[in-house]
């Protein structure tokens, strides 16, 4: 499949266009299902997922941390902070975007 199929819509689509997978389908309905579900690792694999929030994390305790150490020391000036600061307020966005469900199409 060149794309994921995340619809019942979209895989009658996919159905009616694409011959492999008609026959797949036709041989056995089961498996031609299982095998569009297994194409999407953001359906089974979980660890996507934590490796991003991990990730995420790090990146806003070490962008703050390294904030709150420069401002300490005043031996920086506004600009760096403002870059320390900006880079936690992004990671925080992604992390929120990440956790939040997703729309369900209609």
């Amino acid at each position: 499949m060149a794309r994921a199929i995340k619809t019942f819509q979209q895989f009658k689509n996919a159905l009616e266009t694409n011959k492999e997978l008609q026959e797949k389908f036709k041989t056995n309905p089961i498996d031609a299902v299982k095998e569009i579900d297994r194409e999407n690792p953001l359906n089974h694999d979980k660890w996507i997922y934590r490796i991003i929030v991990i990730g995420l994390s790090i990146a806003i305790l070490l962008a703050l941390i390294g904030a709150i150490v420069l401002a300490l020391a005043e031996k920086t000036n506004n600009t760096v902070l403002t870059i320390f600061t900006a880079t936690a307020s992004t990671a925080i966005g992604a992390l929120a975007g990440l956790l939040v469900p997703a729309p369900q199409e209609n």
